[in-house]
C-alpha cells in the first residue's frame, strides 16, 4: 500500500519525549560504557536504549531530502529533544536510518546513511539543536520491521535513541 506512508501519523512531541526520556531497559556502569562506534555495532545495547521509530517522515523514493512540507513533523522531534537537553546536559541521541529491501543492499546502506544525516542537518540548521548531541548511522535493510522483499513503507523509517547512558 504505497499510500499508507502518506497516511502515517507523526508521533506527538509528548510521545517522543516520553519514549526518549524513559529509563533504559538495562543499566550500564560508567566503567563499562562503550564508544559510539561500538554502540552502533551492538544490537543488544541499541535495543536497551530508550527509542522511538519515526515512520511519518515521507522521503521521496531514492531520496534523502526532507521536504519543507515535513518540517512540522521534524518540529515535534526537535521539541522533545530540546526539552530533554534542558534537563540532561550530557544527553546524546543516535539517529538511525533504515530502508526497505527494494534495491541493492549497497544502495540501501548509502541511502539510510544519507537519510539519518539529513534529519540531523534539519534538526541543527532549522531547529537549533547542537550538532554535538546528535550522532547518525545508517543500517540500510539490516533491521526490517516487516520482513518483505517488496516496497514496505513501515521499513522506511528513522529510529531515535537516547544513548548517553551507554556511551562514554
Amino acid at each position: 500500500m504505497p499510500g499508507a506512508a502518506m497516511a502515517q501519523e507523526a508521533p506527538s512531541e509528548e510521545m517522543i519525549l516520553r519514549r526518549l526520556d524513559a529509563a533504559p531497559q538495562r543499566q550500564v556502569a560508567p566503567q563499562n560504557r562503550v564508544t559510539i562506534n561500538e554502540f552502533k555495532r551492538r544490537p543488544e545495547l541499541r535495543r536497551a536504549a530508550p527509542s522511538i521509530d519515526i515512520q511519518a517522515i515521507n522521503f521521496a523514493t531514492g531520496s534523502a531530502e526532507i521536504p519543507r512540507s515535513e518540517y512540522r513533523k521534524v518540529r515535534q522531534i526537535a521539541g522533545a529533544m530540546e526539552r530533554i537537553l534542558r534537563r540532561r546536559r550530557a544527553v546524546r541521541f543516535l539517529i538511525e536510518g533504515h530502508t526497505d529491501a527494494v534495491g541493492s543492499a549497497y544502495s540501501n546502506q548509502i541511502l539510510s546513511d544519507r537519510r539519518a544525516a539529513s534529519l540531523k542537518q534539519v534538526l541543527v540548521r532549522e531547529f537549533g539543536l547542537p550538532a554535538r548531541v546528535l550522532d547518525t548511522v545508517g543500517y540500510g535493510e539490516d533491521y526490517l520491521l516487516v520482513p518483505a522483499e517488496r516496497d514496505e513503507w513501515r521499513n522506511r523509517r528513522v529510529t531515535l535513541r537516547r544513548i548517553d547512558d551507554f556511551v562514554r
